[in-house]
């Protein structure tokens, strides 16, 4: 059997097993993440699992570097990535990714137990707080309005409707007056 049709024939195996596991992720055809602890705990973590072109005659590769896992201390990875490519290394040449994370799911609490409880925040990346910080500051500069007093405000809100706009037909009395006084051109009495 070719490497392609091995990888085909797990890929089915790993959905039917994992059919209705939220924990479980199928990103591709050779990507797939299994989520290990309680959604948004600081003791979990997202591993990812991506087919070479030879597996599994060869490792895949481990990523532990997805965003979900920026609280994951590097010696908690390093733990995961050792226990990981230490089992996949009695499996090469068979299929391997379930066995992986079943390896990691029943040492998940020992590999977790250097996580702190609690962020340090000096372990967060200093690049993510700038480019927070720039962020917030950007949504907080709002132009200025300009200030006005109660009697300008009122003035404004008799020459104004609702829309900014003067009501319709404010000058028309104006229009009507100047009409009746001059008459149109069209108004002069038929002469027979």
């Amino acid at each position: 059997m070719s490497n392609s049709e091995l990888q085909d024939e797990e890929r089915e195996v790993l959905q039917s097993i994992y059919d209705g596991d939220q924990q479980f992720k199928e990103i591709s055809s050779k990507i797939f993440q299994y989520k290990y602890g309680e959604n948004e705990s600081i003791k979990s973590f997202l591993l990812e699992i991506e087919w070479t072109e030879n597996y599994p005659e060869e490792l895949p590769k481990i990523n532990l570097d997805a965003f979900y896992n920026k609280h994951v201390t590097p010696s908690v990875k390093e733990k995961i990535k050792d226990l990981v490519i230490e089992q996949g290394n009695q499996f090469l040449g068979m299929s391997m990714t379930y066995s992986l994370f079943e390896a990691v799911k029943e040492k998940f609490e020992e590999l977790i137990q250097e996580q702190p409880d609690k962020v340090d925040p000096s372990s967060i990346d200093r690049l993510t707080i700038s480019d927070n910080v720039e962020s917030i500051q950007d949504s907080k500069k709002i132009p200025k309005k300009e200030q006005l007093t109660k009697a300008q405000k009122r003035r404004q809100w008799n020459r104004l409707d609702s829309k900014g706009e003067k009501p319709r037909g404010w000058n028309w009395v104006d229009i009507v007056k100047h009409l009746s006084q001059t008459g149109s051109k069209d108004d002069k009495p038929p002469t027979s």
